[in-house]
Order: structure tokens, then C-alpha cells, then sequence
């Protein structure tokens, strides 16, 4: 699936972040010039990325802070309160239960499973690693509204067909593999080592003398 305006999408997160802190220390507005400067993007991205947002900016002050935090999470589905289960309870799946921000975003890991005898039974983060050979009579009556796949990709298919089975259509995968799903079945792909790409196609046109930048 094709989203338009993905960079912009993918900015809104760093701006609640922004705007979290400022909210915190009481300050009531904050300009498009205010976000830039933190952000390190030219002003006129800062206007049409808040532009989709469809919030008024006052002439003189620009945006209020809480309005402008309701606006983003109503852009980005966050308003609403959205439940997931987390298959695989490694370094990668225990770093995403101790994230803490997605309690700012209305997104709760409600259970997690493991096949691994070691971790089956520990509790990560205040969460406890259930079988994963329990997972369909443990979520069988409720499943969850997205499922996340932490496990390694020889496993990824797999515990995909069975979130499916369950009746959830969107999944969140870490695991570095692209996945089959039927049509109507939603895949976020995150593949780690793509960042890393980035990253050293900067540095070496950092070390080249290459002052342009790196499209993303």
C-alpha cells in the first residue's frame, strides 16, 4: 500500500515529541520557525506538514501546543486507543515493550508470546511471555487490532499465517523478510539494516567532501 505524504507522516512523531516537552513546561504556543529550528528541516516543510493536519495557526503566535498535539494524534489514528500482541520477546521485542512513548500514542501491547522455553513464563516490562502454542485459544474471542513480529525471519511467515488465522488484518514486522498475506492484510515493514544504509551513505559523502544531501 502506497501512502502519499509519507515523509511528512513520518515527521509527525518527532513533532509530538516536540511538543509533549513543550506542553510539559508550560508553554502555551509554538511557531512553524520554533519546530524548524529543532527539527532542523527549512520552515516552509514545517507549514505543509502542519497544513495536513487541517489546524489553524494564529498570525501572530502560531500554533497552540495542545491543539496542535489533538490535531496531529487525530491525523495519525492516535486519538482512538488501538491493542496489540507482540510475537517474540528477544533484544528487539523486549527494547519495543520498554518503549514507553507508545502510551503517549493511545497503542498498548496488550500480550506477548515466545516459543522459547527460556523466556515462556518471565515477565519483560511488566509483561508476561505466554506459549506462543497458546495463542490462538488466547486470543481467539478478542484478538488484537495489530500484531507485532519480532521473531527471525525463517519463523516470520509462519506466526504471520497465524495472527491472520486470528482475524488481524494489520501487522507490524521487524523481521527482515517480506511477508505473503492475502489481499485486505496491512504489513509496516521496518527493516533495521535500511537506516544503517542511510546512515553510512552519509558518512561517505561526508568523507568524499560531497556537501549535497541524501534524499530519503
Amino acid at each position: 500500500m502506497k501512502i502519499s505524504n509519507t515523509p511528512t507522516i513520518r515527521r509527525m512523531p518527532t513533532y509530538l515529541h516536540r511538543l509533549f516537552r513543550l506542553r510539559m513546561s508550560g508553554q502555551e504556543w509554538v511557531s512553524c520557525a520554533d519546530l524548524a529550528q529543532y527539527m532542523g528541516i527549512p520552515h516552509i516543510m514545517v507549514r505543509k506538514d502542519i497544513a495536513m493536519t487541517g489546524l489553524p495557526g494564529n498570525r501572530r503566535h502560531g500554533f497552540k501546543v495542545v491543539d496542535l498535539i489533538d490535531a496531529i494524534l487525530r491525523l495519525l489514528g492516535w486519538d482512538k486507543a488501538s491493542s496489540a500482541t507482540l510475537i517474540g520477546a528477544g533484544s528487539l521485542g523486549a527494547a519495543l515493550l520498554g518503549f514507553d512513548d507508545f502510551q503517549s500514542y493511545n497503542f498498548r501491547i496488550e500480550s506477548v508470546f515466545d516459543s522459547s522455553p527460556d523466556k515462556i513464563g518471565r515477565v519483560i516490562h511488566g509483561h508476561e511471555i505466554f506459549d506462543l502454542a497458546d495463542i490462538r485459544k488466547r486470543l481467539k474471542l478478542a484478538p488484537p487490532k495489530v500484531g507485532i513480529i519480532c521473531v527471525p525471519a525463517v519463523g516470520a511467515q509462519l506466526v504471520a499465517d497465524i495472527l491472520i488465522s486470528l482475524g488481524i488484518k494489520y501487522i507490524w514486522n521487524f523481521s527482515n523478510v517480506c511477508l505473503n498475506v492475502p489481499p485486505g492484510v496491512i504489513v509496516q515493514r521496518e527493516v533495521i539494516a535500511g537506516g544503517l544504509a542511510v546512515l553510512f551513505a552519509k558518512i561517505n559523502k561526508a568523507e568524499s567532501g560531497d556537501t549535497d544531501p541524501v534524499e530519503e
